[in-house]
């Protein structure tokens, strides 16, 4: 049965990066330092990855106009400003694009100047999600990433800027923490210079060490110092409670945004609702089926020569919907959401319920500030579990398997 609404977000994945972060597991292609829109070593990857993107765009379904376009990756800015505005002319073409709709761009602090943002703007960007992780230089180097505390300190400056005469309409920071050696007062000085900024959102993700990702290599070497549990509990609550003090209200679990400046796009992926996923390793739920496109551009060129049919195709399971729903401030509710055997999963829960860990609240069940965010994948995982027993039981030759993370689109900024 389809889904009962029609889709009205896109997410577009552009691949290319400078270079592949030490803890980054996406879908990218790393093109050199020296790598920017149309000059530079990589440019005719760039145009013809692009030719794919508008083929795969051109060849889905229709649908309403937009009213939420997400442009992620990889680092999109390395995109020009003519690019990045074709890219919105395919999606009117075949969709339209709402009056007042919200189009964010991913920008990476060392991939643009003054400039380029405002012609950015121009072709009809009007948020950016940037990649600052840290202002602390040797943190930078540490997470492999390519610009330095000053690349991030102007690019927070021009974002301002153009927020504050209204060009752009807002704009979110993004940091990291729970990282190798981190303190509480080293945390609470990258808080500071992020509320300095004066971005209207701050999206603060928990480092993740991944599979096939020199953080994951450190780690078996045992050469990566990461926080205890109790010390990810502290540095989540001063996350929370220092944010807080500062008007950024926290709305989901990573995410903390001042009145009105909350990612309208982000809500549609934990709401459940559908979306439209174009670019090699996206994902799409148009109607309540799950759609992930191949990860390589030469399997992604196969999938649309082969008619865009044969991807991996899934209906969104109900431990999904939990999931994103806990991961809330609202937090989500059980009987409305029609999950079986709920006795059950509150028995799983039961230890988490009694740390304070996870609250029920006017019938809607959520993880508690900040303790249980902090420790949110122990809750998280029993979600997985009992999920697994369920599929299980109803169909026992066709289960799907237990997951153990959210799909990365849901963490965006």
């Amino acid at each position: 049965m389809p889904h009962p609404f029609p889709p009205r977000s896109a997410y577009l994945h552009i691949p290319f990066c400078h270079r592949r972060c030490y803890y980054c597991d996406f879908a990218v292609v790393p093109l050199g330092d020296k790598a920017s829109g149309e000059a530079g070593p990589g440019s005719a990857s760039i145009r013809d990855y692009l030719a794919l993107l508008h083929r795969d765009i051109a060849a889905s379904d229709s649908g309403p106009p937009l009213s939420t376009i997400y442009i992620g990756g990889g680092t999109p800015s390395l995109l020009s400003p003519d690019q990045i505005g074709a890219l919105l002319d395919s999606l009117r073409c075949r969709f339209g694009i709402q009056q007042g709709a919200e189009i964010t761009l991913e920008m990476d602090p060392a991939s643009f100047d003054q400039r380029q943002l405002q012609a950015v703007l121009a072709a009809g960007i009007n948020r950016v999600s940037l990649g600052g992780q840290s202002f602390d230089d040797l943190v930078l180097q540490q997470l492999g990433r390519r610009h330095r505390s000053c690349d991030l300190q102007n690019a927070c400056g021009w974002l301002q800027a153009a927020w504050s005469d209204g060009t752009l309409h807002s704009w979110s920071l993004d940091l990291i923490q729970n990282l190798p050696g981190q303190t509480l007062d080293h945390w609470q000085l990258q808080l500071h210079q992020a509320v300095q900024t004066g971005a209207p959102h701050i999206s603060v993700y928990d480092l993740s060490v991944e599979p096939g990702t020199v953080f994951e290599r450190l780690q078996q070497r045992g050469e990566l110092d990461l926080p205890e549990e109790e010390d990810a509990v502290q540095l989540m609550g001063l996350t929370s409670t220092y944010l807080a003090d500062a008007g950024l209200s926290c709305y989901e679990i990573s995410n903390h945004a001042r009145p009105g400046h909350a990612s309208r796009h982000n809500r549609v992926y934990w709401s459940g609702a559908g979306w439209w996923g174009f670019g090699m390793g996206s994902t799409a739920a148009p109607w309540g089926e799950r759609i992930a496109r191949p990860r390589t551009r030469e399997t992604y060129r196969d999938w649309l020569n082969q008619g865009s049919g044969s991807g991996e195709r899934r209906r969104l399971p109900l431990d999904d919907l939990l999931l994103v729903g806990l991961r809330r401030r609202e937090g989500v509710n059980l009987e409305a959401l029609g999950c079986p055997a709920i006795g059950n999963l509150l028995q799983r829960w039961q230890p988490f319920i009694d740390r304070g860990l996870l609250e029920c609240a006017a019938g809607r069940w959520r993880l508690c500030d900040p303790a249980g965010m902090a420790l949110s994948n122990q809750v998280l995982v029993e979600v997985l579990l009992w999920w697994e027993e369920q599929t299980t039981a109803a169909t026992p030759s066709s289960a799907e398997p237990a997951r153990t993370a959210l799909d990365p689109q849901a963490a965006l900024g």
